[in-house]
């Protein structure tokens, strides 16, 4: 087994997760019990961890979620808002300021 990637959500590790299996990567997680460890032991030690069980699926697997890692980031872009021109963060879809939707970037 080898490890791929860990982070502190829990939500995301089960996300990649599962976009690993869906193109027939067995995988596990590791650590998703510690966090009530976390001041006893390092933040980063008590992270959840997701390994491939196949050591020769480990460069594939890596490829997929570098590749997810960066569509999320993309997807992530401030935008302004088309009907009030206030600036949004990527992560936010609906302008906090008018309630405009659908605004692009």
């Amino acid at each position: 087994m080898e490890r791929i990637y860990s982070e502190p959500s829990p939500v995301f590790i089960y996300h990649i997760k599962d976009l690993l299996e869906e193109k027939g990567i067995a995988t596990i997680i590791k650590n998703e019990l510690l966090a009530g460890a976390v001041g006893e032991l390092p933040p980063t030690e008590v992270w959840p961890e997701l390994w491939v069980v196949d050591n020769e699926d480990k460069e594939v697997a890596e490829k997929l979620v570098d590749d997810f890692i960066q569509s999320t980031k993309s997807r992530s872009l401030d935008w302004v808002c088309e009907k009030c021109g206030e600036q949004i963060e990527g992560q936010f879809n609906v302008c906090w300021n008018c309630g405009f939707g659908n605004c692009t970037t």
